[in-house]
């Protein structure tokens, strides 16, 4: 007996088989993602993947959302100290950088592309990065210090198009240092139009 609450036990298995499902996403790519594949990484058996999960479907669906919640999460925290000042909005960038980043976006992209072509995904895959998309875009505005609402959406919008490109296309760059000469122009061009009258 392992002393641990049966409630406590079952999320704990939820979340390790989460947690496989991101994984299996960043090293298999949706196609390669497998049930099997999950129950073996998370080291269950299948009639526990079953008891939480019924089907591969409903797996991923869970996986949206908890990629959502594990973004969400690196970007709260990120900015929980965000300096009020001049320094303030590349500290915002910088966050929303580190939170469009790492294995939780990269699963988050293979699932981006699947639900181009799979409605079912796609209905659960909407809410969930819209709800994300907004609670960013509220921390945006909040901490980025651009006082004009439209030039605050536009500059949030154009950030995001931006950090989740660079994200995608990382690995077909060989000098790692463009990214941060992008962003840096990126932050140039808007510091100049907060500053035109």
């Amino acid at each position: 007996m392992t002393g641990i609450p049966r409630k406590e036990q079952r999320q704990r298995t939820r979340e390790t088989l989460l947690d496989a499902t991101i994984e299996c996403l960043v090293t298999h790519g949706y196609a390669g993602t497998t049930t099997q594949r999950i129950q073996d990484l998370a080291g269950v058996s299948r009639g526990a993947l079953l008891h939480h999960f019924g089907s591969k479907s409903e797996l991923l669906v869970a996986a949206i959302h908890h990629t959502a919640a594990a973004r969400l999460d690196r970007f709260t925290r990120l900015v929980a100290e965000l300096d009020e000042g001049p320094e303030a909005l590349e500290q915002m960038v910088m966050a929303i950088r580190e939170a469009m980043a790492g294995p939780s976006f990269q699963a988050a992209i293979e699932l981006w592309a699947a639900s181009r072509t799979d409605s079912q995904l796609r209905d659960a895959l909407l809410p969930a990065e819209r709800t994300l998309g907004a609670a960013l875009h509220r921390l945006f505005d909040q901490h980025s210090g651009i006082d004009d609402p439209e030039l605050a959406r536009t500059a949030f919008e154009s950030l995001m198009v931006l950090v989740r490109g660079l994200e995608l296309t990382r690995i077909m760059r060989d000098d790692p240092t463009v990214d941060d000469r992008i962003v840096a122009d990126w932050l140039a061009g808007l510091r100049a139009r907060i500053a035109s009258p």
